[in-house]
């Protein structure tokens, strides 16, 4: 029963927040300088034309009347339809999602894989030069942003060594015979293995250029964490009965160690799917990040909105999911 009012807890938590920022970016677009309807228009219409498109978008109410306008389409599953492309804003943004997410899960394995690597290489030779470079190594990374780990990473393997691309999804020239916008897990499904290598070649510095930040943070708390527990009485007692260290810290410190990174990646991961919007742009990647700097320069407010009400959700799912697995491991949450 805890559980279950925590869930329900969260997830009214959660419609008020969404509520919330729908009414701050609703209002915030259309109180900033710029007309969206002048944009569309050639420089000799006149104002019949204006009227007419004013009307045809709802921007001839009031904004509260156009906020309810919206809300109720909105819960109806209608987010309007974009100004600059005339499409559904809903079908706009779910045909980007995919892209985007599947580039955030991509950089994640890669933070965890770099970071769980330096955080138990740095506690097996604790107290050594090694945990000194190690710790030296997360200072950079944490130090510089990611968009310009990004430049870095194009300088270096699209420049000086061209061995991935720099820009796009996926080869123009190949035939994406997909179902689905998740093509990197639908190529391995239909053992498309030269669509994933294009697609992973085209990831793989974008992903990389988002890990970085994320995998200093993790390594840092890791071993933290682990360095803490090596002084516990079980992992002693461990060390009494013979086991090798790699066996201590592996085996009996990690599983207790790793409970507060968990929480941290979960956290972190919302992050990293906001900092997708300027690595994106920078490689000309397909997803909603750069969909979204578009919508700004055409002020397309429809699908602005509409871009952040689903970062909005995304953010509260995966906060609530990180809620309830840390619950899930944390018998003192579970049952308390």
């Amino acid at each position: 029963m805890t559980l279950i009012r925590r869930i329900l807890l969260r997830l009214l938590t959660m419609a008020i927040t969404l509520f919330g920022v729908a009414v701050i970016v609703f209002f915030v677009i259309r109180v900033v300088p710029g007309n969206p309807i002048a944009m569309m228009l050639p420089p000799g219409a006149g104002e019949e034309d204006i009227a007419r498109l004013k009307a045809l978008y709802g921007l001839d109410k009031t904004i509260p009347e156009q906020f309810v306008i919206w809300l109720s389409g909105v819960l109806h599953g209608d987010f309007g339809t974009s100004i600059t492309t005339r499409q559904p804003v809903l079908g706009l943004v779910l045909s980007r999602l995919p892209a985007t997410l599947e580039l955030s899960v991509v950089a994640l394995v890669i933070a965890v894989a770099i970071g769980g690597t330096l955080a138990l290489t740095g506690t097996r030779w604790r107290g050594t030069r090694t945990e000194g470079a190690i710790d030296v190594t997360n200072g950079m990374a944490l130090s510089v942003p990611d968009f310009l780990w990004g430049l870095v990473l194009i300088l270096l393997f699209g420049v000086l060594w061209p061995v991935f691309h720099i820009s796009g999804r996926v080869s123009p020239a190949l035939d994406l015979p997909f179902v689905t916008n998740f093509y990197l897990f639908e190529s391995v499904l239909r053992l498309r293995f030269d669509i994933w290598a294009d697609l992973v070649a085209h990831m793989f510095m974008p992903a990389l250029a988002l890990a970085i930040p994320l995998a200093a943070i993790i390594a840092q708390l890791l071993k933290q964490s682990l360095k803490e527990t090596m002084h516990l009485d079980y992992v002693t007692l461990s060390r009494t009965k013979g086991y090798g260290e790699n066996h201590v810290i592996t085996r009996e410190a990690l599983p207790n160690a790793v409970l507060p990174t968990l929480t941290l990646i979960g956290v972190q991961f919302t992050f990293l799917i906001g900092g997708t919007v300027i690595i994106e742009r920078l490689f000309s990647y397909e997803g909603l990040g750069n969909m979204a700097i578009d919508a700004v320069i055409n002020r397309d407010l429809p699908l602005i909105q509409g871009i952040v009400i689903l970062f909005a959700l995304i953010f509260s799912v995966v906060n609530l999911v990180v809620d309830l697995t840390y619950a899930a491991l944390n018998p003192r949450l579970r049952h308390g």
